[in-house]
C-alpha cells in the first residue's frame, strides 16, 4: 500500500472527544477514529488545541520531539509507556506566531512541553505512524467568543494543509459519574441539545451553552472540555463553513458523550 501524499487542498477542521488513555482498549471507538482519519486528506501538519493545556499568554509547545506529558493519575502502568514521537513542527510554529501575535496578545514558547493526553490519545488511533508534524498550543482563556476569534485567526493554516483539531469531550463531569451506571440523563440531554443546536445553526446558543443547554452546568461544571469546540467553530466560521458541520462519531463512552464533529 502506498502512503498518500500530504494534502495541499484546504483541510477540514475537527472537534474530537478525545477519551482517556483507556480509549485504546475500547472495542469500537479506536476503529471509529481510524476510519475518520482515513477519510480525511492527509495533513502536512496537525495543530492541536487540547482541553488539558490552559496557559496564558497563549503558548506553543516543543517544536522538536520531546517526551509526552502523562497528565493523568492512578492508571495501570502500561498507559504510561505509550509513545507518540511525532516530528516537531517549527515552520507551523512560526506561522502560528505570525497569525496570533498582535499588540496586547503575546505568544510564548514552552520548548520542553510535550503533547498531553488530549493530543496524543486520539492521534495514536488516527495517525498511528506518528509521521506527521504536530504542534500543540494552549488555551489562554475559556471565554467562548475569545476562543472563536483565535480560531478565525488560525484559519489560513487550512490552506497550507494543516489539520486544526480541537480536542475535548462533548460532556465531561467525572464526579457525577462515580455512582451512576449507564448513560446519565444530564449527559444524554446535553448531547441531544448540542446535536440539534448545531444542526439548526444556532451557534449563539452553543456559545452560551451554560445558560441555554439543559443540564449545561451539570454536563460541564468546568468548561475546559467543551472549550476547544469554540476554536474549531472559529476556524470554520472564517471560511463560511459552519453550516457544513456533521457529527462523525456519536454515542457514549462510560456515560460521557463522545460526539465528534467535522467542518468542511
Amino acid at each position: 500500500m502506498t502512503t498518500p501524499s500530504a494534502s495541499s487542498e484546504r483541510m477540514p477542521t475537527v472537534f474530537i472527544s478525545h477519551g482517556a488513555p483507556p480509549l485504546a482498549d475500547d472495542p469500537v471507538w479506536p476503529g471509529q477514529l481510524a476510519a475518520w482519519s482515513a477519510e480525511l486528506p492527509r495533513p502536512k501538519a496537525i495543530l492541536m488545541i487540547s482541553a488539558h493545556w490552559e496557559e496564558a499568554p497563549l503558548a506553543l509547545n516543543a517544536v522538536e520531539t520531546v517526551p509526552l506529558v502523562y497528565d493523568f493519575w492512578g492508571f495501570p502502568e502500561h498507559y504510561y509507556k505509550v509513545q507518540y514521537a511525532a516530528p516537531g513542527a517549527p515552520e507551523l510554529a512560526e506561522s502560528v506566531r505570525k497569525l496570533l501575535r498582535a499588540p496586547g496578545t503575546p505568544v510564548q514558547d514552552i520548548p520542553d512541553r510535550g503533547l498531553d493526553h488530549g493530543a496524543y490519545v486520539p492521534l495514536v488511533e488516527m495517525f498511528p505512524d506518528a509521521d506527521i508534524p504536530v504542534l500543540q498550543i494552549s488555551m489562554p482563556t475559556l471565554d467562548p467568543r475569545r476562543l472563536m476569534e483565535i480560531g478565525r485567526r488560525l484559519a489560513p493554516l487550512r490552506d497550507e494543509g494543516v489539520l486544526i483539531v480541537g480536542s475535548g469531550f462533548f460532556t465531561h463531569n467525572l464526579a457525577a459519574l462515580r455512582h451512576v451506571g449507564g448513560v446519565p440523563g444530564w449527559s444524554a440531554e446535553f448531547d441531544d441539545w448540542g446535536k440539534r443546536a448545531m444542526e439548526f445553526g444556532d451557534w449563539d446558543a452553543v456559545l452560551d451553552f451554560l445558560d441555554k443547554a439543559p443540564a449545561g452546568r451539570y454536563a460541564h461544571p468546568r468548561t475546559e472540555h467543551f472549550a476547544p469546540l469554540f476554536v474549531t467553530m472559529g476556524v470554520a466560521d472564517a471560511g463560511g463553513e459552519l453550516s457544513t458541520q456533521r457529527s462523525v462519531i456519536d454515542g457514549f463512552w462510560n456515560g460521557l458523550a463522545k460526539r465528534s464533529v467535522q467542518f468542511g
